[in-house]
C-alpha cells in the first residue's frame, strides 16, 4: 500500500495494539510521547505505527491535525485516521503473506522476544536513521525518526524477519514479554521458525466458545435498557471480554466466518432477535430471549475484575473514534397505560424500550389471564386494557374493540405511550423528548452567482457547532461560520460553496450520521 511519506507513533504497550488491529483510529492518549514533547507535523501526514520493543509497524494512518493543534486539544482526541494495519483486509489479501516477527499474535502486538533475549532495545527500521537518536520514556523506548516512504519501513521489517532464527520462549521469558497483560500465556517453545505457529482450537471448538462468550455476556452484561445494539459494540464490549484469558477468539474460524452471520444463527433458534440495518450496513441486537432454554440453562462463572481489564477497557473508548454514534427510541408511561403498568408494579416515571414495554403489557395479559381459550393468538380485551388502547381514539358511536391479535397488542401498547430518544456518542449520552429531527443541509445562491450551504440540527447527534465548522473550513478549503438559531434552536453552520453532497457524505463517514436523519435540499438545481 503506497502512501507516501511516513514517520513513526509507538503506542504505549502492546494493549493498545488490540483496539488498532481491531480497526480502531489512533487516539493522543495511547501514543508514548518524547520527553521533550511531540515533534512538529501536520495535518493529513503519513504516519507509520510501532509497538515498543517491535520493529515492525503494524498500522499506516494521517494525522487529524497538526501539532500545534494537538498541544492545544491537551493531547486528546484522535491523533491518526487509520487507513492499513495488520490483519485488515488488505493484508489478508496478499499472498504469501507472513507474520512480521513473534511479537505478532492474532490480535495484538507485543514486543519481538528475539530483541528482548538479546537485551536489545527496539531496532530503528529505517535504512539510515540511528536508533541512538532515540529518546526514553520510562520503559517504553521512543523513536522519532527522519521522514522515510513507508513501502521501505514495510521491507526493512519484512527483511528483518525472513532473516530471524528459531526461537524458543521459556516460562521466564514469556512472562516479561506479555508483563502487565493480565493472564494472557505464552506455551513453551511454541514460536518456531515461521513465526506464526499457535495453539489454535478447531471449528468446532470456537463455534463452542463463541457461544458459552455469548451466553456469558447476555447473563452478566447486556441489558435489556441497552438494546438496540450494534453488533460491532456486542463483539468488541461484550463477547469478547468473556472469552478465557490467553484465548483468541476470531469469528473468521468458526463455522459462521462472519459476525452477522453468528447472530443470525443464534436469532433463528430464538435466543436472541436480531435485524440488519441497511443505513449503518450492520446487523443489530434487538432484543434477548431471556426464557430460552440455552439462556435459562447456562450457568454463567464469576469472574474477578481485574485491573488490567479496566485499563483495557479504558483503552477502548479513548480509541472509540467520534463517529461512534447509538440512536434509540424509548418510551415514557402515559396517563393511558398508567393502570397497566400499575397493576404490574412496574414503575410509571421510568423510560423503556420497545421490547420493555411490550413485556409490561403481556405480564399483565398472563395476570389476568385475558388469552382467549379457544385461540390463544387472541387477547380478550377487559376494561383496563381496552381503556388503555382506544380511549379517546375512537370515534363517538363507534363500538370500541373485544379482542385483539397478539402480534398486534405491543406496537399498539407502544403507540400509546410518549415517545422519547436517547443519543450517545462516546462518553455522552442525552435523553430528549419526541422523535428524534433530522439534520437540514440547504444550498442556495447569493448574490453573485455564488452558492453557500446552510447546516442545522447537528447538536441533536452532540455535534458541535463550532468545532465542525473548523473542521469543515479546512476538508473544503473554504470559509466557514457559526450563527445562533433563534428560539435556542441550536445553531446553524454556513459553508461557502455548493457542498452539500460531500458534507452528507462527511457526517455519514466521519460522524456515524445514518442516512434516514439526514435532510438534504439544493435551491440552485433546477
Amino acid at each position: 500500500m503506497l502512501m507516501g511519506e511516513a514517520q513513526k507513533y509507538i503506542p504505549q504497550g502492546g494493549e493498545v495494539s488490540r483496539f488498532i488491529i481491531g480497526g480502531a483510529d489512533l487516539m493522543f492518549p495511547g501514543i508514548s510521547v518524547p520527553v521533550e514533547g511531540l515533534p512538529s507535523f501536520l495535518a493529513g501526514e503519513t504516519w507509520a505505527v510501532k509497538v515498543p520493543g517491535n520493529p515492525a509497524p503494524i498500522a499506516v494512518g494521517a494525522t487529524t491535525m497538526s501539532s500545534t493543534e494537538a498541544l492545544k486539544a491537551g493531547l486528546r482526541g484522535k491523533a491518526l485516521r487509520i487507513t492499513h494495519h495488520y490483519h485488515d483486509i488488505l493484508w489478508e489479501s496478499v499472498e504469501g503473506r507472513y507474520v512480521p516477527n513473534a511479537g505478532f499474535f492474532e490480535d495484538v502486538v507485543f514486543e519481538d522476544p528475539a530483541l528482548l533475549q538479546s537485551g536489545q532495545a527496539s531496532d530503528s527500521c529505517e535504512g539510515s536513521t540511528d536508533v541512538s537518536n532515540g529518546q526514553r520514556n520510562g520503559d517504553d523506548n521512543i523513536e522519532v525518526g527522519e521522514n522515510v516512504d513507508v513501502t521501505d519501513v514495510f521491507d526493512e521489517a519484512n527483511h528483518a524477519s525472513s532473516s530471524s532464527k528459531q526461537i524458543d520462549v521459556d516460562n521466564a521469558t514469556a512472562e516479561e514479554i506479555i508483563g502487565g497483560v493480565g493472564d494472557l500465556k505464552v506455551t513453551d517453545n511454541v514460536l518456531s521458525e515461521d513465526l506464526n505457529v499457535q495453539h489454535t482450537l478447531s471449528t468446532e471448538d470456537v463455534d463452542a466458545l463463541l457461544d458459552k462468550c455469548l451466553l456469558q455476556a447476555l447473563h452478566t452484561t447486556i441489558k435489556d435498557k441497552d438494546l438496540p445494539m450494534p453488533g460491532s459494540t456486542l463483539w468488541a464490549n461484550h463477547v469478547l471480554p468473556c472469552r478465557p484469558s490467553g484465548i483468541t477468539l476470531d469469528i473468521k474460524k468458526s463455522s459462521h466466518k462472519k459476525l452477522s452471520k453468528w447472530l443470525q444463527a443464534k436469532s433463528s433458534i430464538g435466543l436472541i432477535s436480531v435485524k440488519e440495518d441497511k443505513y449503518k450496513k450492520e446487523v443489530m441486537l434487538l432484543s434477548v430471549n431471556r426464557n430460552n432454554v440455552e439462556y435459562s440453562s447456562f450457568k454463567p462463572e464469576k469472574r474477578q475484575v481485574e485491573k488490567n481489564d479496566q485499563i483495557s477497557d479504558h483503552a477502548a473508548n479513548e480509541s472509540r473514534s467520534n463517529k461512534v454514534l447509538d440512536v434509540a427510541e424509548i418510551y415514557k408511561p402515559s396517563v393511558h397505560v398508567n393502570p397497566i403498568f400499575a397493576s404490574v408494579g412496574a414503575n410509571t416515571g421510568n423510560l423503556y424500550s420497545a421490547s420493555e414495554a411490550t413485556d409490561i403489557v403481556f405480564k399483565y395479559v398472563e395476570k389476568e389471564n385475558l388469552v382467549k381459550p379457544t385461540d390463544r393468538s387472541i387477547v380478550v380485551l377487559d376494561p383496563i386494557l381496552c381503556d388503555a388502547l382506544f380511549k379517546g381514539a375512537i370515534k363517538k358511536g363507534s363500538r370500541y374493540p373485544t379482542e385483539i391479535h397478539k402480534k398486534d397488542l405491543g406496537a399498539a401498547f407502544i403507540s400509546r405511550m410518549q415517545p422519547h430518544h436517547i443519543v450517545t456518542r462516546g462518553g455522552e449520552s442525552v435523553v430528549r423528548k419526541g422523535a428524534l429531527k433530522a439534520i437540514q443541509i440547504l444550498t442556495e445562491r447569493r448574490q453573485g452567482n455564488k452558492k453557500v450551504t446552510k447546516l442545522s440540527g447537528m447538536e441533536s447527534f452532540l455535534i458541535d457547532a463550532e468545532a465542525l465548522a473548523s473542521e469543515l473550513q479546512k476538508k473544503f478549503a473554504c470559509s466557514t461560520s457559526v450563527t445562533e438559531l433563534p428560539g435556542k434552536k441550536g445553531h446553524e453552520v454556513l459553508v461557502q460553496g455548493g457542498v452539500i453532497d460531500d458534507l452528507a457524505k462527511h457526517l455519514i463517514e466521519q460522524y456515524g450520521i445514518p442516512k434516514r436523519y439526514i435532510e438534504v435540499l439544493d435551491k440552485t438545481r433546477r
